[in-house]
């Protein structure tokens, strides 16, 4: 268990459980371009009919239309322990992140991270919680329903306060990768590359991040003694249940390493290992690996 009762939390978390969800705008929006042009004038009637439920359910039509937030209200934050430990975990990577970047003669800029409940909306699209936790790089948020903590636990077997956060790290991880620019390269040469070359280029990405939050584990112990005994060895549990291979065979799928879009279980315990013990994003390379 990491020792993380009583330290800084971030205020960089967005806590929108117990709002009502904006993912269901896009299917709004499709409703009433239906609407109008099934009904023309009497559409706009509709519309209005429509317009006015909407309003009066919380929910701002002209903001669905212009793609801003749909609900009038913002949920007050839930201060529960959930919270505070992943206010404390997203502080302990500032504190990391702003250090790597400032030793390379540079600024942090910190991800927000929207913590929320079944769905909401992101500049990347709609988002559930079955996707599991993300990173938007349109808006460099990370997008995280805390429900997915007790799934991987009981449905992953991966328990354990940093088998958490390690999630949350991986994610940062991703954010890093925006910042720094490897996203856009990545992203325009899986343009020019075909279907599997794309998930290897993927799959390149993930396992840096994953390196990356090694790098954060190593650098967050040595930096505030964040560590206990046992807790590498929950991220590393962690990282073998969501690889590729683990989970295909979990589904009772064939494993298809084509297909892999986030590493195997060893793979991913392999990078994840190879930064914490170099606590150097130097060793987080694998773009320029010959094997992975």
């Amino acid at each position: 268990m990491v020792r993380w009762r009583g330290r800084r939390q971030s205020k960089n978390v967005e806590d929108r459980r117990g709002a009502a969800a904006a993912g269901a705008g896009g299917l709004i929006i499709m409703i009433l371009r239906f609407v109008i042009g099934r009904f023309g004038i009497r559409g706009v009637f509709i519309l209005g009919v429509i317009g006015l439920g909407l309003y009066m359910a919380g929910v701002n039509p002209l903001a669905l239309i212009q793609g801003q937030p749909a609900t009038q209200q913002t949920a007050e934050p839930i201060d529960d322990e959930t919270s505070q430990f992943i206010r404390v975990v997203l502080a302990e990577t500032e504190d990391v992140w702003g250090q790597i970047f400032a030793e390379k003669g540079s600024v942090y800029p910190a991800p927000t991270l929207r913590l929320f409940s079944q769905s909401t909306s992101s500049a990347c699209g709609y988002a559930s919680a079955a996707a599991g936790p993300f990173y938007c790089p349109a808006d460099q948020m990370v997008y995280l329903d805390a429900s997915f903590f007790q799934e991987l636990s009981s449905r992953f077997g991966a328990p354990g306060d940093f088998a958490a956060a390690y999630v949350i790290a991986h994610e940062v991880g991703h954010h890093v990768q925006t910042v720094s620019g490897i996203s856009d390269q990545v992203r325009s040469a899986q343009s020019r590359a075909s279907k599997v070359e794309s998930n290897q280029l993927q799959v390149r990405m993930e396992l840096q991040a994953d390196c990356y939050s090694g790098v954060w584990a190593n650098r967050a112990d040595r930096m505030s003694n964040f560590l206990e005994d046992g807790d590498i060895e929950e991220g590393l549990r962690a990282a073998a249940a969501i690889g590729d291979d683990t989970l295909q065979r979990n589904a009772g799928r064939r494993v298809t390493p084509e297909g892999f879009t986030h590493g195997s279980a060893e793979q991913r315990q392999r990078w994840f290992t190879n930064g914490y013990r170099s606590g150097n994003i130097d060793s987080c390379d694998t773009f320029a690996a010959s094997s992975l």
